[in-house]
């Protein structure tokens, strides 16, 4: 179910005894890696608490078209915006009716008459009541209306809660969320965990000055967006920059090198691939002043030590993720990254000529050379978004090559 990954997912809830079962359901999507959002109706609340789908999906639940602090925060439009699917498990008799009719009177029903994402429908009901005329004759004006955008899950056969045998059964959210992956592509990163670590770093001299370089963050950025839409779940290590975060991307902001190092290595845990695309100062001061130094004489003088190398260090680590590296030189460009390919232990690494201002920092095209193994590709002056689509797919492609064990 590599297709869910970074999916939003919102998950309605309906009064029917099958109700229990969403709790599994979210733990089967979450475990897929998609982010989900439950939204119940009054009667769903008599099945099941709130508190315990709060829990699971990690997310508040809504409930109710009447909550302030939900209308003041995300609100029901923006809730009806955010999501890529809407599903609706246990989806009743009465709820299909409702929403057949275009009746929005409640907070479900309204986020499904809102939203322009697809809806799958999982029905749940006494086995008479499916076979009712009624209640296919709505299924089918649904299919007729929502055309290829609506979705209906089941119902199983089988015994039912009354006692009766029959159609109506909720199907296993094992199955439901089965049946949601195969409504996306699988992407060539679906799946897969990216951390990538962009912009520069601040050295702090005293509480008013730093030593920095000339980094916006851009092609790291760029990269971000890029493995999201090859279908990653991609977090991004930041130091400081002028850049919105990246929608479905988690964004984690660090100042120093020893913060970055820091949070590569708590986020390394989990990755598959590792992309050093921060601009790391290579030295801080030895020490930081407490308060701010005055000017003094003609000259100053700062000691400065050597930072970590932290793409390195995740390299040489006892099971590091596949490590991707940069190189951003003014001189000797391939010299500089093959040597810096095979003493930091990288797969990979992307080199490009910061001593050009068209394609250097702050740019927004850049050109680059990607080194790896015995190999290389060019790949000529395009823009950082374009640029990153070829790098994503690139990278991904000797990922698989290095996932396979006979090639290793």
């Amino acid at each position: 179910m590599q297709q869910l990954c970074n999916k939003r997912i919102l998950l309605g809830i309906t009064g029917g005894i099958a109700a229990y079962k969403a709790a599994e359901l979210v733990r089967e999507l979450r475990k897929a890696k998609a982010e989900v959002r439950v939204v119940m109706t009054t009667a769903a609340q008599e099945f099941i608490t709130p508190l315990t789908l709060q829990a699971l999906s990690g997310n508040p639940v809504h409930y109710s078209m009447l909550d302030p602090e939900a209308e003041a925060g995300m609100g029901h439009i923006e809730l009806a915006r955010w999501a890529d699917i809407i599903v609706v498990a246990p989806a009743t008799a009465d709820f299909i009716a409702r929403l057949t009719h275009g009746m929005g009177n409640d907070l479900l029903t309204t986020l499904c008459l809102a939203s322009e994402a697809p809806l799958a429908i999982c029905p749940a009901m006494n086995q008479a009541m499916w076979r009712d005329e009624m209640t296919q004759a709505n299924i089918q004006r649904l299919i007729d209306i929502k055309g290829k955008k609506f979705h209906s899950f089941g119902p199983a056969d089988g015994e039912q809660a009354c006692g009766d045998v029959g159609p109506g059964r909720m199907l296993e959210p094992t199955l439901i969320a089965e049946q949601c992956a195969k409504l996306f592509t699988s992407n060539s990163l679906s799946g897969l965990d990216v951390v990538i670590t962009a912009g520069p770093t601040r050295e702090a001299i005293d509480p008013v000055r730093f030593i920095s370089n000339h980094s916006s963050g851009k092609m790291g950025y760029a990269l971000a967006e890029a493995a999201r839409d090859a279908g990653a779940r991609v977090t991004i290590i930041s130091g400081p920059v002028r850049l919105d975060a990246p929608e479905k991307v988690t964004v984690i902001q660090v100042e120093s090198a020893s913060e970055m190092l820091a949070a590569s290595l708590e986020q390394q845990k989990n990755c598959d691939i590792f992309i050093a695309a921060a601009a790391v100062a290579d030295y801080r001061p030895l020490q930081v002043a407490q308060q701010k130094i005055k000017k003094a004489g003609e000259q100053m003088q700062i000691a400065l030590v050597k930072n970590p190398d932290i793409v390195a260090t995740i390299a040489t680590l006892d099971t590091p993720p596949f490590v991707v590296g940069f190189a951003a030189e003014t001189q000797d460009v391939a010299t500089y990254a093959r040597g810096k390919l095979e003493s930091k232990n990288l797969k990979m690494i992307i080199a490009n000529d910061v001593s050009n201002a068209d394609i250097g920092f702050n740019s927004d095209s850049n050109s680059v050379t990607v080194f790896w193994g015995e190999n290389q590709q060019d790949f000529p002056r395009m823009s950082k978004s374009a640029l990153s689509n070829e790098l994503i797919e690139l990278i991904a492609h000797q990922y698989t090559v290095n996932s396979n064990p006979e090639n290793k």
